[in-house]
């Protein structure tokens, strides 16, 4: 099968490469000279384990390539996946505008039967304007209304890939879900998808179009909802002298229950459930529906994402001034395995730290580079690792649950820092006896 990729983000780029792997012919395309010509070159725009292996090798075979020019590859295609960008709008509503734009350009080009599939996370009810887009394109070229109906397919097929294990979700994944509208649609995806079923809990859902968009939706919105509540949960084990730990594993012993996503922390970041908590607010709105649970849950996060901070404060609040504190920060992508730090507890983290004119030390094993498009180093100090962001820290930050952070040796922690006073963990990582034998405050989330 020959299958275009639009859209050379996070999504498409994984999409494109793991249909590679699977034996498909694939051609991404991308209006970003750039990043193609980089792609071309094997440099890739995002972090991912085990993507950049899987795009040279499939670029090398043969299978995978990538282009700007839509027009001199989509006859050649026999499925469009649509994966660009769907970012919040001021209103909290999702911008279709770059979904549109390509299903236009689809319609202005195509001349042969043509499967398109929308990958981008986008609202109930933008299958429609996607097909009404690719119709009206074909109309103004003169093509029959009737043969525009039925020349090219339109479905949703959303995705569920984890930052940190894309590839991984991709090439297992627990469930597909398809929203087809007619038989031909559905035939072509399944059968694109059967390579996929090699794991015996695999599913191919197949729904209605409405449906598909909204299991998107609902999904992250469930799980960030989660994530929250447990926050929740933690601040009051904290009032109460409860261990959120021990109530975690309490609950997700209960079948009903289960323990993923009962982790408390500092807030939960990244490109999709912020986004999609308020995308599925404003489609709630836009329906009459108040979305009261949703609103909720977003208001927790962005209070959540202010923890560590008011904990800081209570600790140095006696200080004559800030300008002689430094304050380590461990970690600045909202998750470990991954560089993205859009919406990272991190970044409300440092803002409230230099506003009191606070000295900014911070380190991440991937994520540096792309923070210094927010913080230049005029503002915050990069540092190699831990030990160098942690010398002659006042306070140190755990951010980001990164794997390297949770072998520290803490002597030589003190070492490098005698004025060292607390330890703030968003992530409950470590042993409070452990870090408080070195003569520190430790404090962490719900305990």
């Amino acid at each position: 099968m020959v299958i275009g990729i639009i859209g050379t983000g996070y999504v498409g780029l994984v999409t494109g490469a793991c249909f590679a792997e699977k034996g498909n012919k694939v051609i991404c395309v991308d209006v970003d000279e750039d990043k193609i010509n980089n792609l071309k070159n094997g440099i890739i725009p995002i972090y991912e384990p085990g993507l950049e292996e899987m795009v040279k090798r499939n670029t090398e075979n043969g299978r995978l390539s990538f282009t700007t020019k839509l027009s001199e590859c989509i006859d050649s295609l026999d499925i469009v996946f649509s994966a660009v960008g769907t970012p919040s709008d001021t209103n909290g509503s999702a911008d279709l505008r770059y979904v549109l734009a390509v299903a236009r350009q689809v319609g202005s080009l195509v001349n042969k039967k043509l499967v398109f599939v929308t990958k981008s996370t986008v609202p109930v009810g933008t299958a429609k304007k996607v097909k009404n887009a690719i119709i009206g394109e074909l109309q103004s070229r003169g093509i029959d209304s009737a043969y525009a109906e039925t020349m090219v397919s339109v479905a949703s097929n959303p995705e569920f890939l984890k930052e940190g294990s894309a590839v991984q979700d991709f090439m297992h994944p627990d469930r597909i879900v398809i929203g087809v509208d007619d038989e031909y649609c559905r035939n072509l995806l399944v059968e694109l998808y059967k390579p996929f079923s090699i794991d015996a809990s695999f599913k191919i859902i197949i729904t209605d179009i409405p449906s598909a968009e909204m299991i998107k939706y609902a999904s992250n919105s469930m799980l960030a909802t989660r994530i929250s509540f447990m926050n929740e949960i933690a601040n009051l084990c904290e009032k109460v002298g409860a261990n959120v730990d021990n109530v975690r594993r309490g609950m997700g012993a209960d079948v009903r229950i289960g323990g993923k996503f009962l982790y408390a922390g500092c807030g939960y970041g990244g490109s999709c459930f912020p986004k999609d908590v308020k995308a599925l607010i404003k489609t709630g709105e836009e329906h009459g529906c108040n979305m009261k649970l949703l609103n909720a849950v977003e208001g927790v996060n962005e209070k959540q994402k202010e923890v560590l901070f008011n904990k800081f404060f209570k600790y140095f609040v006696s200080v004559d001034g800030y300008s002689d504190i430094t304050a380590a920060v461990w970690g600045l992508s909202f998750k470990p395995n991954t560089d993205d730090v859009r919406e990272a507890p991190s970044i409300v983290l440092i803002k409230n730290l230099l506003k009191l004119g606070i000295n900014v030390k911070v380190t991440d094993p991937i994520a540096m580079s792309v923070m210094k498009k927010l913080f230049d180093e005029t503002q915050i100090t990069y540092c190699k690792d831990k030990y160098e962001a942690a010398e002659n820290a006042d306070v140190i930050f755990v951010v980001t649950e990164w794997g390297d952070f949770m072998n520290t040796d803490w002597d030589k922690i003190r070492q490098g820092s005698t004025k060292l006073r607390a330890v703030i963990d968003g992530r409950n990582m470590f042993d409070r006896n452990t870090v408080e034998k070195i003569g520190v405050k430790y404090d962490c989330i719900g305990k």
